[in-house]
């Protein structure tokens, strides 16, 4: 992923951080890799991918191993600490290399898109006017796309008032997957 501006993070020794295997049945797409999945050089490696691959119903190993899931993420870098959180992603990044990889992945089912940031540059004007709306109704998007809240342990106020994720989203997101994986 040779690019002008990966520049600073590649001189840093910092190398993208994605997983586009051609064998991937499903795709998921993240906002960026947080500090943790950097350094540790292993996506979703943090308490929020422990709480992805429970909603997903799925072990490490077939997450990390199996070459069924492509990672994918809006920017593949950290995008540093701002003063509420982290900084904003990098405009352009997703537009130049989301296409490339998705490519090499032809055996995609689904798509798993986490977060606003992926559900606004994927489903553009037919995602509903809030990110609550949008998960609520994710049947709209099957069977192509399946929209979810971010698993970070600070949406723990917003899985409390919207009940409904648990009881009907994360149901339907394990039998879909599992229906992908039997098939693969």
């Amino acid at each position: 992923m040779q690019d002008e501006a990966n520049l600073t993070y590649t001189r840093a020794g910092i190398e993208p951080l994605f997983a586009a295997p051609k064998t991937a049945r499903i795709v998921i797409v993240g906002q960026a890799p947080g500090i943790v999945a950097q350094t540790s050089r292993l996506y979703w490696n943090d308490r929020s991918g422990i709480r992805l691959r429970d909603w997903l119903g799925v072990d490490e190993e077939t997450f990390y191993h199996s070459d069924l899931f492509g990672i994918l993420a809006m920017d593949f870098y950290y995008p540093g600490k701002g003063k509420s959180g982290d900084l904003p992603l990098r405009k352009g990044f997703a537009e130049k290399w989301h296409p490339q990889l998705l490519a090499q992945m032809p055996e995609v089912k689904l798509v798993i898109l986490v977060g606003s940031y992926s559900q606004q540059y994927y489903l553009g004007a037919d995602r509903r006017k809030t990110l609550t709306e949008t998960v609520q109704h994710y049947k709209d998007y099957l069977p192509q796309y399946f929209p979810l809240v971010h698993p970070s342990p600070r949406n723990q106020l917003w899985m409390a008032k919207n009940p409904w994720f648990e009881e009907d989203v994360i149901p339907a997101l394990k039998t879909v997957v599992a229906e992908i994986l039997e098939g693969a």
